[in-house]
């Protein structure tokens, strides 16, 4: 591509950027924590029918996918949960066919009165979106969206299939992007735009959730003693579990992409719930745990050990001995991917291709990262054999208060992602 093309399209996202900005604002006005994503996908579905994808939009179908590797369990119903998927089918298909993937669905606002402004109310403040899920990632989508609006805008389209994905799921399983996977969508690589700082991320990290079941015994607060309090009982089990997190991160335990990251791996008490009255000794108590787990760490490995952590330390009271802690896994059952392990000529031709564009739109060397969280790229690295492209924009408290995304950041991602998917997929006329 010459230098004059790459101008043109450069300057094409420039052109349409106020209404990048508008279509990130109306999509992050959906409030779309799970379950509720409906409003947002039609939005979605919208916008690329209007822009002459061909659209499908179907509900994810739970026998469809439990069999697949990567599939995580979930507890309650899935008719909900709806994927979308805009297709550009090229004409000529000379080129290499591209997943340009993001994911709709964001976590809860938290308390409303702890933001700056309503957390579904987006508003634009010394270049930066504030709103839920304006970083975490619907920026992203909007990055993917304007970036083959720029090569319509040249006259341009892909000269291989591009697959405009839309998911749900990501922040709590994964399965929608494994439900694109069963439904036969593949491409020769995929471009996953997560706010990570404008730089390429060379390894993720997989996550286990799980809940921890504690039984009591019940009495009046008067005799207490005679109880068994089982909100108290969970605080030397989450002890425990710490302990293990601590021997997890242990430096000769640690994969190579984090030997440098200080205590990459976190586990994370993010919900307990327990009791029925004040005035009872709690006879119940629930409480809901993240744990990161490095590339290549076995799943099945690490049940078992945090399972033997709990029972071990159950073990130490009186009472659970011999009511031992009930496991329940649901959601994340998601393995690390490391894109730095992937040796094929796909991968390098893909890393080649988004360094040149980055280096075009910015100026430098396009920076690596391995980060502390888990994306869907795993589903495309570790199971469809395709290289996963994880580069996004630049935003803050991204599940926290006033989460926001750095708008020139969304902008110039956008631009090197349209020189990406000019140069990954080649160029024919519109």
């Amino acid at each position: 591509m010459d230098e004059q093309a790459k101008t043109r399209i450069l300057n094409a996202v420039d052109a349409r950027f106020d209404d990048q900005v508008a279509f990130l604002s109306e999509l992050v006005a959906h409030p779309s924590i799970r379950g509720n994503e409906q409003g947002a996908q039609d939005f979605m579905a919208g916008e690329l029918a209007d822009r002459g994808f061909a659209v499908d939009r179907w509900r994810i179908d739970l026998d469809d996918i439990r069999h697949l590797p990567g599939f995580s369990p979930v507890i309650g119903q899935y008719e909900d949960a709806v994927n979308v998927v805009g297709a550009h089918r090229s004409v000529t298909r000379k080129g290499r066919s591209l997943i340009l993937n993001g994911h709709v669905d964001v976590v809860p606002e938290g308390p409303a009165a702890m933001w700056d402004t309503p957390p579904f109310s987006p508003r634009v403040d010394d270049g930066r979106m504030y709103g839920r899920g304006a970083g975490d990632m619907k920026a992203g989508l909007a990055s993917n969206l304007f970036a083959l609006d720029a090569l319509r805008e040249c006259g341009l389209a892909p000269a291989a299939d591009v697959f405009m994905q839309s998911v749900v799921e990501e922040e709590c399983t994964g399965n929608g992007a494994l439900a694109c996977l069963q439904r036969g969508y593949a491409a020769d690589a995929a471009l996953i735009p997560e706010p990570f700082d404008e730089k390429l991320v060379t390894a993720q990290l997989g996550v286990i959730w799980f809940q921890v079941h504690l039984a009591g015994l019940p009495a009046h607060v008067a005799y207490a003693g005679t109880g068994s309090n089982a909100i108290e009982a969970a605080i030397p089990l989450i002890a425990a579990l710490h302990a293990l997190e601590e021997r997890w991160n242990a430096p000769g335990r640690r994969h190579g992409e984090y030997a440098h990251v200080h205590h990459p791996l976190n586990l994370n008490v993010g919900k307990i719930v327990g009791g029925d009255w004040a005035s009872s000794v709690p006879s119940w108590c629930v409480f809901d745990v993240r744990m990161g787990i490095f590339p290549g760490q076995d799943i099945e490995q690490s049940r078992r050990e945090i399972e033997t952590t709990l029972s071990e330390a159950a073990r130490q009271s009186d009472f659970l001995r011999n009511n031992l802690p009930r496991i329940v896994y649901h959601g994340f059952r998601a393995e690390g991917y490391a894109l730095a392990e992937d040796r094929g000529e796909a991968a390098r031709s893909a890393i080649g291709a988004l360094d040149g564009a980055h280096e075009a739109v910015f100026g430098g060397r396009l920076d690596r990262a391995s980060i502390t969280a888990t994306t869907d790229a795993r589903f495309f690295g570790l199971y469809a054999d395709t290289p996963a492209l994880v580069y996004g924009p630049r935003a803050e408290a991204i599940h926290g208060f006033n989460e926001c995304v750095d708008l020139e950041s969304m902008r110039r991602i956008t631009q090197a992602t349209a020189l990406f998917v000019a140069d990954w997929c080649g160029l024919e006329p519109l």
